[in-house]
């Protein structure tokens, strides 16, 4: 993997193994030429963000087999769309997100600004 960087220009860290995420299922919140939906916002969901998501049309609480996927709960880390971020932040349910694990792709759709008042670690 060639270094990437974060949204705050420093080397983008492994976001999570447990489960396996990101566009690449490597663990890292990276994005290419085939990640459409920019998977790249490192992002702990919560179970608001989980229903808010839901009711988009996007599950990610049921488990998909065929896909490798666990389904997630609450207090899980995943590599999410920005743009489903930005949307769940303006309707008031954006998950937090671990700004060192957040690829700097973020930035083309999420100002530093608005991710820096959801961080944690």
């Amino acid at each position: 993997m060639k270094l990437e960087k974060n949204v705050l220009g420093r080397e983008l860290l492994l976001h999570c193994n447990s489960p396996k995420t990101g566009f690449y299922r490597d663990g890292y919140c990276r994005t290419g030429n085939l990640d459409t939906g920019s998977h790249v916002i490192a992002a702990i969901v919560t179970q608001e963000f989980l229903e808010f998501t839901k009711s988009r049309g996007n599950d990610l609480q049921t488990p998909s087999p065929m896909y490798d996927f666990p389904g997630l709960k609450a207090g899980d880390r995943w590599c999410i769309c920005a743009l489903r971020w930005k949307e769940a932040h303006e309707a008031g349910f954006a998950p937090p997100v671990v700004l060192d694990a957040t690829h700097e792709k973020a930035l083309e759709y999420i100002p530093l600004e608005i991710l820096k008042l959801y961080q944690t670690q």
